[in-house]
């Protein structure tokens, strides 16, 4: 399990599968502009638009918002960041001891969400994936060749799955179970720091903004027209970007994972970097993307990845189990042919075109 959004701690920057922005700002001088922040952040990108309303910051505000989104995102990174040789997730994953360590809030609450996560999609998403990530040429080292063989894939398997990472919810603590787990939360960690932003603008007291990490959004109130928010997600083309569908957002979070621009070639074979820690390898259904929506963005993260390496069929009976808003993206026959289903909370989303 590796998500659409497996750059953003490894730095290496790679296009959002969603963020695209179709509509957010309005026209006519009679409406107040639309203030905008943004730059690089984990290897990927940050973006903030916020409909200033009868409030605008003033340009000081402006600049304490923009150090204070920064210095929170520089936070975020070093805490799980799996390119910093000195964060706080990669402390813990050098750490051979199986005693609990005491973390950081934020640290914490991202063991959380991959454990909830984890736990909904009967181990789809596991943050212990990263060693197989790696045997596969997906990871940092960018390793080549035609994958582990049989004996390596049954040796890495035996060191990774959330069964062997264990919360202590009362004292904010984690151990693992074998000293040689390591985890890596790049499918999450975006989404958590969109969430993490969000968090920030409304105890400054907006309330009518888009957050983008990573392309992993967060929507709060309206946009300057008095309208949600309207948020375009990608068609899983690699070959350039476009808009497939819109989505209306009020109050809500967005997250995409895909596996169309990812991948490499093993024995004339393509391969997907979404390995399904259920096996091991890489996932070999036709599904190209998900998108999920949901109250946070952390959560949507998670999701999508889950949903994406349990493919279109068992991916879309866990979405209706659980009343989820997921769109799915599947290749068809034909050249660029796509295939589209999503659940009636995510139909129920879906702009409509004026």
């Amino acid at each position: 399990m590796i998500s659409g959004a497996d750059w953003a701690l490894r730095g290496t920057a790679v296009p959002a599968l969603i963020g695209v922005l179709v509509a957010a700002a309005g026209c006519g001088d009679a409406r107040p502009p639309v203030i905008e922040l943004g730059g690089p952040t984990m290897g990927t990108t940050w973006s903030i638009r916020i409909a200033a309303g009868d409030r605008p910051p003033d340009p000081a505000e402006r600049d304490a918002i923009d150090r204070d989104v920064r210095a929170l995102l520089d936070r975020i990174d070093s805490l799980v960041s799996t390119w910093a040789d000195d964060s706080e997730l990669l402390r813990f994953n050098r750490s051979r001891t199986t005693d609990f360590v005491r973390l950081s809030p934020e640290t914490f609450e991202m063991f959380e969400t991959a454990a909830t996560v984890s736990r909904e999609s009967g181990g789809a998403f596991d943050v212990t994936v990263g060693p197989l990530v790696e045997a596969w040429g997906f990871g940092a080292s960018q390793a080549s060749g035609d994958g582990p063989d049989a004996e390596t894939l049954a040796t890495l398997r035996a060191r990774t799955g959330m069964a062997l990472i264990e919360l202590d919810g009362a004292n904010r603590q984690v151990r693992k179970l074998q000293p040689d787990v390591e985890c890596d939360f790049s499918a999450l960690a975006p989404g958590y720091a969109a969430d993490a932003l969000a968090g920030l603008l409304l105890s400054r007291g907006l309330r009518h903004f888009l957050v983008d990490v990573g392309g992993e959004m967060v929507a709060r109130g309206r946009n300057q027209e008095g309208r949600p928010w309207r948020v375009g997600i990608e068609p899983p083309d690699e070959r350039g970007r476009g808009i497939a569908s819109v989505v209306e957002l009020n109050d809500l979070a967005v997250a995409t994972s895909g596996d169309y621009r990812n991948y490499r070639v093993v024995n004339g074979e393509r391969v997907s970097h979404i390995i399904d820690p259920r096996t091991g390898r890489p996932g070999r259904h036709r599904l190209l993307s998900v998108s999920v929506v949901a109250q946070r963005a952390a959560r949507a993260d998670a999701l999508a990845t889950a949903l994406l390496v349990l493919g279109p069929e068992e991916g879309m009976a866990l979405a209706r189990e659980r009343d989820l808003a997921v769109m799915f993206v599947a290749g068809a026959e034909g050249a660029q042919r796509f295939e589209t289903r999503a659940t009636p909370q995510f139909e129920a989303l879906l702009a409509n075109e004026r």
